[in-house]
C-alpha cells in the first residue's frame, strides 16, 4: 500500500496537442489537459455529464512518444502523482494542481 500515498490514474481525452519543451540541459518536458468524463443521472432522472479538466506533464523518454503520436482528442489511460505549485503574478500567489505522469497507455483506434 505504500505505492497508494499519492496516486492516481485516469482515462480520458487530450484537450490540446502536447506542448514540448527543451531544456538547456536537454531535459525535455510535455504538458496538455485532458478531460475525464462522469455520466450519472440526478434526481429528476435526467442524465448529466460532469468533466473535469487535468493539467498534466510528462518528463523523459515519454515526451518524444507523446510529441509523436498524441493529438489532441486522442484517448489514454495514465498513471501518475499529483503535484501541488505555486508562483507569484503581478504580486498575487497563484496556485497550480498537476498531475505528473510516470507513464500512459494510448487506447483507441490506430489511425
Amino acid at each position: 500500500m505504500k505505492s497508494l500515498k499519492n496516486s492516481v490514474q485516469l482515462i480520458g481525452r487530450l484537450g490540446n496537442n502536447p506542448e514540448v519543451k527543451t531544456f538547456d540541459s536537454g531535459k525535455k518536458m510535455a504538458t496538455f489537459s485532458m478531460a475525464t468524463n462522469e455520466t450519472y443521472y440526478n434526481n429528476k432522472g435526467e442524465k448529466v455529464t460532469d468533466t473535469q479538466w487535468h493539467n498534466i506533464v510528462l518528463w523523459g523518454k515519454k515526451v518524444d512518444i507523446a510529441d509523436q503520436y498524441l493529438q489532441k482528442g486522442s484517448e489514454i489511460a495514465l498513471e501518475g502523482k499529483l503535484i501541488n505549485r505555486s508562483y507569484e503574478k503581478e504580486g498575487q500567489k497563484k496556485y497550480i494542481t498537476e498531475i505528473t505522469a510516470n507513464d500512459f497507455l494510448m487506447l483507441g483506434k490506430k489511425e
